[in-house]
């Protein structure tokens, strides 16, 4: 395996994308670590760049900014392109020139995998691949004491541990489809890769519900016989991604029993059983883990078993562990409580799929008045089932919809289904949040649901500070 040293060093690389979430000033600290020749371009201004070039400011002499513009000589001239995953790949013409000029192309995912040596479980999905990740972490830390979790994140960024693994260190990575459209584990793939489902996201970026699949079914790519898969055996998706013959050894986990002669855990009346070899096992009762975490959780804590399973944790360890799993931010999380007061920020929740999830658990529960707060950017996708749900769950009085292009979309499939005009549409976070505290019960609490369905990029810089503005918001009301 080739050393970073010799890779990188008095190389030229040009990092395309510094964004302001964290992982472009990772990559680049990581790139002048190792004593390369830096030039970041990026679109945005100096101004809007402005918190991640102060991270750079100690080595603002050793880097070359191109900022507002990119240049073509720039794509021609380095040697290493390196992408931030919120730069499009498809069709973009300052790759093409990168391709035709035979420049390595990377990204901060392929970084890793090309010099990692570490055994990896990746999780990717639409939805519930944070909490995955993180329940999968914190199952093997019942046995391991230097697990670590990361990948899409601010917090953790692959190339920012990178450099200080030890060789008993179990990596658990988060993949978006983003970090997966480069050929990325061509070097090293992940010892279990995980599909938790696949429904329709972020299309306003692969064009196509197939290419979204495709960039997805990376994460097998050029796995062994000895490495594992997990897929969801109920998402329709499934098929598509068995289609391609992965190499791996393929379990599944299932709302319902498997069929005999398919290997993994199944739900069945919440009890949790694990089969394999046609023989099945009842592992453990998940009636008060459903009714607390909800039922979509089931989906994601028989994957983190199952995957803890398969890296050889016994069961009787697994369990002892499920009863501290962590709240992961930003997900259906409890953020404020009080007798006669339920606040949920979901701002994660970046699809429809995932705000129908958030219904599907709150919805309905005895004296209880939910309100919903959603709306956003369009990603290109439908809105037709989440109006069908509002409709079902939700008082035109207790909807309050924060304007967008996606919140649009909604009003609109509202509109067909003749869904009352009563609700409210607002321009700021703080309106929909003070208008939703306004909605009284007496006898009844009250449940805010801010669970937005949609992206974020016309009002806030990304869902992480969506999310810090409404806990903002939740600090005044404290």
């Amino acid at each position: 395996m080739i050393q970073i040293k010799e890779f990188i060093k008095n190389k030229k690389a040009l990092v395309v994308g510094l964004g302001i979430l964290g992982g472009g000033v990772s990559t680049c600290l990581w790139l002048l670590k190792h004593k390369a020749k830096l030039t970041i371009t990026d679109l945005k201004s100096k101004k809007d760049l402005e918190k991640s070039l102060r991270k750079l400011k100690k080595y603002s002499s050793n880097i070359k900014l191109v900022l507002g513009k990119h240049n073509k000589t720039d794509f021609k001239n380095n040697d290493i392109i390196v992408i931030n995953q919120g730069v499009p790949i498809k069709n973009n013409p300052y790759l093409k020139i990168a391709n035709q000029a035979n420049k390595l192309i990377e990204n901060e995912t392929s970084l890793f995998f090309r010099f990692n040596k570490n055994p990896v479980i990746a999780v990717t999905g639409s939805w519930g691949k944070t909490t995955t990740t993180n329940w999968i972490a914190h199952l093997l830390r019942g046995k391991y004491n230097n697990v670590i979790a990361g990948g899409n994140t601010p917090d953790n960024p692959v190339l920012s541990f990178l450099d200080k693994l030890k060789i008993d260190n179990p990596i658990v990575l988060e993949l978006p489809s983003c970090s997966l459209e480069l050929p990325i584990l061509k070097y090293k793939a992940p010892k279990i890769a995980i599909i938790t489902n696949l429904y329709r996201n972020h299309l306003n970026r692969h064009g196509t519900i197939k290419n979204y699949a495709l960039a997805k079914s990376h994460i097998f790519q050029n796995q062994k016989d000895t490495d594992y898969l997990i897929l969801n055996y109920n998402n329709k998706w499934t098929k598509f991604f068995l289609s391609l013959k992965p190499a791996s050894q393929v379990y599944f986990i299932s709302h319902n029993p498997l069929p005999k002669e398919k290997n993994g855990i199944f739900n069945k009346n919440n009890k949790i059983y694990f089969q394999e070899n046609k023989k099945k096992k009842l592992i453990f009762n998940a009636s008060s883990f459903s009714k607390h975490w909800g039922e979509h959780n089931v989906d994601n804590l028989m994957t983190a078993v199952l995957a803890s399973k398969l890296f050889g944790l016994t069961f009787s360890l697994i369990k002892k562990r499920i009863n501290s799993l962590p709240q992961v931010k930003f997900r259906q999380e409890k953020v404020f409580q009080s007798k006669k007061l339920l606040v949920i920020n979901d701002s994660s929740a970046t699809s429809p799929d995932a705000t129908i999830s958030a219904l599907q658990r709150f919805a309905h529960q005895k004296n209880t008045n939910l309100i919903l707060i959603t709306g956003g950017t369009d990603k290109n996708l439908k809105y037709d089932e989440l109006a069908k749900r509002i409709k079902k769950d939700i008082l035109p009085k207790n909807l309050v919809i924060l304007n967008g292009s996606a919140s649009k979309k909604l009003v609109k499939e509202l509109n067909k289904i003749r869904y009352s005009n009563k609700y409210f549409v607002f321009e700021s976070l703080r309106e929909c949040f003070c208008y939703g505290l306004c909605q009284k019960k007496q006898k009844k609490r009250n449940i805010v649901l801010f669970s937005p369905s949609a992206a974020s990029f016309e009002k806030f810089k990304n869902e992480f500070d969506r999310a810090e503005q409404f806990n903002k918001l939740i600090k005044r009301l404290k």
